[in-house]
């Protein structure tokens, strides 16, 4: 059954106390986080291989990880859960920090860098599937979840692996095919 296949005929506000909205909160924020540095790390990524085949295909897919992000926000603010800033904040600079990584080349870019950037993505593509699909299920019994949207939302991040998959093999082997055989 599709996660998000929910009649919603009972649907209601959830009457829950301060807790369940606190762990709510962390549990978004920490998305929030992920989304942050993702976004950052797709535009980068498009940044990097434009003018290329690799940055036709990643344009448009870092385009719509900034605007998921910009929805997560959007449901958060929905709901009722503040952004914790300092999360943001550190995520932001943990993805600056991870630029910093030993590639193997010292001066130009490394196929290598590429690829990581790819599998960094798509790690965290099927993050935020995951955040999703639990929105959708929680939107069967809240009101404040608009569950068309996030039907929307999840099956944009699924195309969005189905190409960042496309791409990281493809990567994979013109970085590692050499060393192999």
């Amino acid at each position: 059954m599709n996660a998000l296949a929910y009649s919603g005929a009972d649907r209601r506000r959830p009457t829950g106390g301060g807790a369940e909205l606190r762990l709510l909160g962390i549990y978004l924020n920490d998305h929030l986080a992920g989304a942050t540095a993702g976004t950052d790390r797709a535009a980068r990524l498009a940044r990097t291989a434009r003018g290329s085949a690799l940055g036709r295909a990643i344009e448009p897919v870092a385009a719509e990880i900034a605007e998921d992000r910009t929805a997560l926000l959007d449901i958060m603010r929905d709901l009722g859960v503040p952004v914790r800033r300092y999360k943001v904040s550190a995520a932001w600079a943990a993805e600056k920090l991870g630029r910093l990584k030993p590639n193997g080349h010292l001066v130009r870019p490394s196929p290598l860098g590429t690829l990581l950037d790819l599998e960094a993505l798509r790690l965290g593509i099927e993050g935020k599937t995951a955040c999703w699909q639990t929105l959708g299920r929680l939107g069967a019994a809240d009101e404040r979840l608009d569950l068309a949207r996030l039907a929307g939302l999840l099956e944009r991040a699924r195309r969005q692996q189905e190409t960042i998959e496309e791409w990281r093999v493809r990567q994979a082997e013109r970085a590692l095919a050499a060393t192999v055989g």
